[in-house]
């Protein structure tokens, strides 16, 4: 069985607090300039679009059940989800894989309700969540592709956690920043997140300047993107806010 943790890098304070206020779009702008496509999860829904998340990946991954290896008691002391859901630290999001399926619950309210007790950061499955309208009160940012009222073991058999899934047609490895939003989840790879931070705060300075332009009546000419005009008065105005 993997260790619990692998988290290789702490995130500064600036910088986690930077991904609590930039938006997941500008973060996926940032992570394309650095030459990565694919970080944003595909298909997973917010049930509470009023949080904000950020933490590090722990990982849980399901293969297809069979009815030989079913624990349709949910062993604590053997089945891999009830030893993630154990094993996870404050600050942790638990990411499940489960293989996009959703013709069955991957994850309950109990089981969210002691990762919250636990400290973690937030829930991402791309497969259903149970218990959807309790999921829409728990203080607990989470993510899912659909919602299903049956039990996980029908379909979903866990084997592994902290090793490399797939959430959502995105690589999600063991300690990769993980932020989420009302617009849904994206991945940052542990060593880009602190310089990912930082650039997408920058970004998103910039961007309220434009925006202000462009809602004062400014044609996207020379402004969206900027020109050297347009960076200079960025500049003055920067300044002249302490920035």
């Amino acid at each position: 069985m993997p260790i619990p943790s692998r988290r290789t890098v702490h995130l500064s304070a600036g910088a986690f607090r930077a991904l609590t206020e930039v938006s997941t779009a500008t973060l996926t702008s940032q992570l394309l300039h650095r030459g990565l496509t694919n970080t944003f999860m595909q298909g997973l829904i917010a049930l509470r679009p009023d949080k904000r998340m950020v933490g590090y990946a722990f990982t849980l991954r399901y293969i297809p059940a069979r009815e030989d290896i079913v624990d349709r008691e949910y062993n604590n002391a053997t089945n891999v989800q009830r030893l993630a859901v154990e094993a996870t630290q404050r600050d942790d999001v638990l990411a499940i894989d489960a293989r996009g399926e959703i013709g069955s619950a991957s994850f309950g309210h109990i089981l969210a309700t002691r990762l919250k007790q636990r400290g973690v950061a937030g829930l991402v499955t791309d497969g259903a969540l149970r218990d959807t309208p309790q999921f829409r009160e728990l203080d607990l940012p989470s993510y899912c592709k659909g919602a299903h009222a049956t039990t996980s073991y029908v379909l979903h058999h866990p084997v592994d956690m902290n090793v490399p899934i797939s959430c959502g047609r995105v690589l999600v490895i063991p300690g990769d920043v993980l932020v989420g939003d009302a617009e849904g989840v994206v991945v940052i790879p542990a060593r880009m997140a602190e310089e990912v931070a930082e650039a997408a705060r920058v970004q998103e300075r910039l961007e309220k300047f434009l925006l202000r332009k462009i809602e004062h009546g400014s044609s996207i000419v020379g402004v969206y993107p900027p020109d050297e005009k347009t960076l200079t008065e960025y500049d003055e105005w920067s300044r002249r806010r302490g920035g």
